[in-house]
């Protein structure tokens, strides 16, 4: 059932949200919103300009949706009445209890979106859709003008990002966000809020707290800079390959588990947890030296081979050739990263 719900919203909520929102939709993903923070930042270096970010964060922003506001909304947005209807009767008089060691709560009412309910991620995106038009962010001429076009924020379901080219601007965006959203009862964390810019900036206060601001912030899992240097997040992923290859190390000693077994693991394990936001790195020389140099640490740690042996790198590579599951055909090919996905360029 909630599948065929998901299906009949699913063309509203395609219509309805513009092309800043990448959360939970078809064909778009972090890496994009990733991408397009770092265009930004280099077009702003290019034209000389100085770019001001506010990385908005919410405090349990799924569990602020209120029902009754949220079924008005859908209604504002063209949602049919009948889809309401079983939307409402769905969430009408839910509870839940918590399982625990020890035993079991005794059960309370669920008053928000459902968590880990399929639909719940469409239904916050259309509820956070009707805070920014209402904050007028869309009709505002403050922003970031690329190709014509005015960006002033990006988002990512409830992880939103503020964008202008001064300080000013960005409070009055930020101002009219935080109204709209407080109206609806999702409140500003201004701990996990920060402002990053590439331009001198004042000290910010929200409520009677300071928001930090910073050189560098983690956006969707990526680290971003003010000045767009992709060096930094090369090697801080390159750490967390080693780690999780490191952790690794109990299986890749172990003789019950086959060579191809193992190297399966090294391309499904620890390559995706370095190479996750590589289609918008600017790699120089040194940090593709680096890469590659990862690469061959890792296989002569599964194959037990260190550094002192006297093998060559092309003899690692040849013994795990095939096993490699991009097939290709000498040691020093390489496989190309095709992005965006919905299409070769």
């Amino acid at each position: 059932m909630l599948k065929i719900l998901q299906a009949r919203l699913q063309q509203y909520v395609n219509h309805e949200l513009p092309d800043v929102q990448a959360g939970f939709r078809k064909g778009r993903g972090t890496r994009d919103q990733i991408a397009n923070i770092l265009w930004i930042i280099e077009k702003g270096r290019e034209f000389q300009k100085n770019i001001y970010f506010c990385f908005i964060d919410y405090a349990k922003a799924f569990d602020c949706v209120d029902h009754n506001k949220l079924w008005t909304i859908l209604k504002e947005m063209g949602i049919p009445d009948h889809l309401i209807c079983l939307l409402r009767n769905l969430y009408a008089g839910q509870e839940a209890t918590v399982r625990t060691g020890h035993g079991t709560t005794d059960w309370f009412q669920i008053g928000k979106v459902c968590q880990g309910c399929m639909l719940s991620p469409c239904l916050f995106n259309l509820y956070a859709e009707h805070i920014m038009r209402n904050a007028g962010v869309e009709e505002t001429q403050t922003g970031i003008e690329i190709a014509r076009r005015n960006i002033n924020h990006l988002r990512y379901a409830d992880d939103t990002t503020l964008m202008a080219e001064s300080e000013e601007e960005l409070k009055s965006l930020l101002m009219k966000v935080k109204a709209e959203r407080e109206k609806v009862g999702l409140k500003l964390n201004t701990q996990k809020t920060k402002i990053m810019a590439s331009g001198p900036t004042t000290s910010w206060e929200i409520d009677g707290k300071t928001v930090e601001t910073v050189s560098d912030f983690i956006f969707l899992g990526s680290k971003i800079t003010a000045d767009g240097d992709c060096s930094h997040e090369i090697k801080r992923h390159l750490l967390l390959g080693r780690k999780v290859m490191t952790n690794l190390d109990s299986i890749f000693k172990s003789r019950d588990i086959t060579l191809p077994t193992k190297v399966h693991l090294v391309k499904a394990m620890v390559f995706p947890v370095v190479m996750y936001g590589c289609e918008s790195w600017t790699v120089k020389k040194a940090e593709h030296q680096r890469i590659d140099a990862f690469e061959l640490w890792c296989w002569r740690r599964l194959l037990r081979v260190p550094w002192t042996a006297r093998r060559s790198n092309q003899s690692i590579l040849k013994e795990i050739l095939p096993w490699d599951l991009f097939g290709r055909n000498d040691a020093k090919a390489e496989s190309p990263v095709l992005w965006p996905p919905h299409g070769k360029s």
